[in-house]
This record gives C-alpha cells, sequence and structure tokens, in this order.
C-alpha cells in the first residue's frame, strides 16, 4: 500500500505559528549559538517535565547541532533523543519529536540547517513514549505537518497517555494529545514528492512499535536507512512479557521485529535513543563510520539476548 501527501501549505497559519517567538524557542537559540529568528510553539506544549518524575530528561535535551548524515537525511534531535529529517523540493519528513522541550531544539536544528520547517509535510513516530511522542504536538503546531503512526499509537497519541497493554503503562509519563493522526499500515509506504519511506511494525516495546526504512542518495550512490525502533523489554513492576493478559502478542511481536530487522537492507543504522547504537561514536565522520551492513543483525542479537535474560527471569 503507498500513501501520499497532497494537503495545502496553509502559509498564513504556519506565518501565524512562526510570528509567536515565545521563551521556548529564544532558548533554543542561543542553546545552539543561532539567530533567534526561529518558529515558536505555544508555552504549555513545550512545558519540561518536572525533574522529579523524569530525572535523565535534562541528559535526555542536552543540545546538538544538526548533523548531515548522507544526501538528503539529516539528525536533527538532541544529543539523548533522536529525531530524523529527510528533506526533499516537494516536501519534508521527520520522524520522532523528542520530549516537549525537545520540540524548539528540533525547530532551531532544522532551521540552521537552512530548511523552513513549515515545508515538513509529514510527522512520524517510532513509538509512543513520552521521550520520543512527547514533542510532536508542539511540532505539529508550527509546521502544521500531518501525523502518522501505527493504529495503536495513533491511539495513544490522540489520548496522550498509554494503556494497559503498554509494558511501561503506570509509570510511562502523559503527553500533550495530537490531533488528526492517520493510521498506517505494516509495510505501507509513505511518499512526499520523491520521498519514500516504509512502515515496519517492530512492536514488543510498545504495542504499536514501528521501524522507518528509505533509500538516500549522494549522486549515483544510495544508501539504504533503517530508523529501527528500541527492542528493549523495558516495564513496569509487575508486568510479565511471558505471559501478559492485557499485551499477550509481546514476544511475538519482539519476535517478528526481529526477523524484519535482520533481513531488511541496512547500510546505515538509527536508533531512538542514540546510544543504544552508538551512533554518536559512529557520527563522527558521517558517512563513512555510519555505513555498516551488520549495524542492524548486532542491535537484533542484543535485544535477542536481552528478551531471553528477561523471560528468563520471569520464570517461577
Amino acid at each position: 500500500m503507498t500513501a501520499s501527501t497532497s494537503r495545502p501549505r496553509a502559509r498564513a497559519s504556519r506565518r501565524g505559528a512562526a510570528a509567536r517567538l515565545r521563551s521556548a524557542s529564544l532558548r533554543a537559540a542561543l542553546l545552539l549559538g543561532y539567530p533567534i529568528a526561529v518558529a515558536a510553539q505555544e508555552p504549555e506544549l513545550v512545558q519540561p517535565y518536572d525533574p522529579a518524575d523524569c530525572p535523565p530528561c535534562a541528559a535526555w535535551t542536552e543540545p546538538h547541532r544538526p548533523v548531515h548524515l548522507f544526501g538528503n537525511t539529516f539528525y536533527v534531535g538532541t544529543k539523548g533523543l533522536g529525531s530524523i529529517l529527510i528533506a526533499s523540493p516537494d516536501g519534508h519528513v521527520l520522524i520522532d519529536g523528542g520530549l516537549p522541550d525537545s520540540a524548539p531544539l528540533i525547530l532551531a536544528n532544522i532551521r540552521a540547517l537552512g530548511f523552513d520547517p513549515g515545508d515538513v509535510e509529514i510527522i512520524l513516530n517510532s513509538h509512543a513514549h513520552y521521550d520520543h511522542a512527547g514533542g510532536i504536538a508542539a511540532l505539529q503546531d508550527v509546521t502544521g505537518g500531518r501525523v502518522l503512526a501505527s493504529e495503536s499509537s495513533a491511539d495513544v497519541l490522540e489520548r496522550g497517555t498509554v494503556g494497559p497493554d503498554d509494558p511501561q503503562h503506570g509509570v510511562a509519563l502523559p503527553m500533550h494529545p495530537v490531533a488528526g493522526v492517520r493510521v498506517v499500515r505494516d509495510g505501507e509506504v509513505v511518499r512526499v514528492g520523491a520521498l519514500a519511506l516504509t512502515m515496519h511494525a517492530t512492536g514488543g516495546h510498545t504495542p504499536g512499535g514501528t521501524s522507518w526504512s528509505w533509500r538516500a542518495c549522494e549522486g549515483d550512490r544510495c544508501l539504504s536507512f533503517v530508523y529501527a525502533d528500541s527492542q528493549t523489554p523495558v516495564s513496569a513492576d509487575g508486568f510479565r512479557f511471558s505471559d501478559s493478559v492485557a499485551y499477550p502478542d509481546a514476544v511475538s511481536d519482539f519476535r517478528r521485529g526481529h526477523d524484519l530487522l535482520e533481513r531488511i537492507p541496512c547500510d546505515v543504522l538509527v536508533t531512538p535513543h542514540p546510544g543504544a547504537s552508538a551512533f554518536w561514536d559512529r557520527a563522527a565522520s558521517a558517512p563513512e563510520d555510519l555505513i555498516d551492513p551488520g549495524a542492524c543483525r548486532r542491535y537484533v542479537a542484543r535485544s535477542r539476548r536481552q528478551l531471553q535474560d528477561r523471560l528468563d527471569r520471569e520464570r517461577p
């Protein structure tokens, strides 16, 4: 299946969002050393979580300058949370929104690359937890982009809270609800002009976990990119992956995702948490050090071990 976008630009509303130069965007620009002419969000959409509720949030939102990965693909996230821009003359695709207060940093990075956030046509998500989707409402507010997600993730994004089938139910923080999320299915190709990104259902970490793949080219040289979703069996106390009633397919979803990620073309691996794939070690001299056809297989092998260790611990 193929999904494409041809929505009107709605430039007037975007200019209105860009005109609201709120303090969050000013702080983002100053932190990154950029000029302060950046788009802004409604202040309530970018309020950080209380450090008492999210001890790692400060480290996750440490600013980082954008990185040109290869061709039309750029890292625009923070040091601790991934966000990827795939650009084209017909509009851009953005994957993941980090935390609410990541959004000003992501927008500042997009502008630093010379792109207009108002040209972001589609916003995609890996999984609907507050550290990867918490900033999506703010990014949607400024860009006007359409948000696409798996069916399970779409429900969470529109509600703003995870359901009881999520392994981290009860500990995952709430998010600002996202309006009008369009459901995308496993194997569906999302298109913006010449851009084509394929959706892969890789659940387990969450019921709606999603990985994305696409090709990026420079001249005659093309690389296969994979933004592989988190594959860690992390949960709230009391959740059991081995026999969960709320999420009975957790283990099979993990294993199906493992099989997919092992066989998919994967020249460059990027992950929602950069540290999970040693991204910063490899990005020092992009693209050459990023190119590693075995990275996806190693990522899966580590997850398989983590899952088996977790299942062993759950045995009586």
